[in-house]
């Protein structure tokens, strides 16, 4: 994760660093996003705010957390922003179409159990509050440290616990 801040010292063109970043965690994001609207083409259209988000504070990170970690919570507020917003509220979706890649097996009856049950899984964590949903989906699925998952939340699930 340094060696992304050490490539954007080398890249002094912030267009450049922003195509890097885009590339190493697009699909992270778009992920991250999906786990909280629920909805893909809401994910997308948030995911590329998050990146201009992003590029515009590029100047702002400091180093003193990783750089995944800083656009992590980027991408969370962004999501619980949205979740708070006025369209989302007023707006209603119909598009449910779960992100997640399917699993090679060796028979077509393993493939549709194993279908099902990730169906059914991802269908109960997405049934939980945006809370908990977020600190499954950075700890299981990006792999994240509970103190990294703390840095990106910022306590955010003990404040909601305690009002």
């Amino acid at each position: 994760m340094d060696e992304i801040t050490a490539e954007m010292n080398e890249i002094e063109n912030a267009a450049e660093a922003i195509d890097e970043i885009m590339t190493r965690y697009g699909k992270e994001i778009l992920q991250l996003t999906f786990s909280y609207v629920k909805n893909k083409q809401i994910a997308e259209d948030l995911t590329q705010e998050i990146f201009v988000k992003c590029y515009k504070s590029l100047h702002t990170y400091s180093g003193k957390s990783k750089f995944r970690t800083w656009l992590w919570r980027i991408a969370s507020n962004h999501c619980k922003d949205y979740l708070k917003s006025w369209y989302n509220k007023n707006v209603f979706t119909t598009d449910y179409q779960p992100i997640y890649d399917s699993l090679q097996s060796d028979s077509v009856e393993q493939t549709v159990i194993q279908d099902e049950d990730d169906g059914q899984l991802a269908a109960a964590v997405m049934d939980l509050s945006v809370n908990y949903r977020e600190v499954i989906y950075l700890f299981y699925f990006e792999e994240m440290s509970i103190k990294e998952i703390s840095a990106v939340t910022k306590g955010d699930l003990i404040l909601n616990r305690a009002a």
